[in-house]
């Protein structure tokens, strides 16, 4: 997985607010803020509060919760993560570490564990402590991965509890390889309609 550390220049301090494109909010917590990349785009609703860092291109959909208070965040470049998901961590033993451009279903549930670069979270599932995302990993729709399991590269898995169904196919990963640009691309939009709303007074 890419190196998450965020040395751009563009990235606010931990003691300073950070800028973004879009209308969520970021929260300090015991007076750390959020590193955010200057065109990183949180939607109306999204919070990230805390010790969080996310890189270049991501966006984070309409009432994402991303709450690194008890343990750190970081979530790289050009991933998605889709309305309603919530990101937390436990305290003291389980970050969350999102790699780059990973995919993030609606209303995911994603708790202190390690998802590696171009992954596929699918909609509704949940990811318990310690469990790894390998590359190209990918976790269906509804499903439950227990703490600890581990989804091996291009692998799919489903189910509650989720189990090893097949390995992907190489079309499908590089379908999912792809979607990420779609997303944000589909991310500018949303800003700039937000912004053209914002300076015409919502009318």
């Amino acid at each position: 997985m890419s190196d998450l550390s965020l040395k751009n220049d563009g990235f606010n301090p931990p003691d300073v607010a950070p800028s973004f494109r879009g209308e969520g909010a970021a929260h300090p917590f015991m007076g750390r803020w959020p590193r955010l990349a200057p065109d990183v785009f949180l939607a109306p609703g999204a919070q990230v509060i805390g010790d969080v860092e996310i890189a270049a291109r991501s966006s984070l959909w309409y009432n994402v919760v991303v709450r690194g208070d008890v343990c750190h965040i970081r979530i790289g470049r050009g991933t998605n993560i889709q309305d309603g998901s919530v990101i937390h961590v436990t305290r003291a033993t389980h970050a969350t570490i999102i790699g780059d451009d990973v995919l993030i279903g609606h209303m995911a549930m994603i708790h202190g564990c390690e998802i590696h670069d171009h992954a596929f979270i699918g909609l509704s599932t949940i990811v318990m402590d310690g469990c790894v995302v390998e590359e190209d990993g990918m976790l269906a729709a509804g499903s439950l991965l227990p703490p600890g399991k581990v989804i091996g590269r291009g692998e799919l898995w489903m189910g509650r509890p989720a189990r090893f169904v097949r390995k992907l196919a190489a079309e499908e990963i590089a379908a999912h390889r792809e979607a990420p640009k779609g997303y944000a691309e589909l991310a500018g939009l949303h800003a700039d309609s937000l912004a053209v709303a914002g300076s015409s007074g919502g009318t």
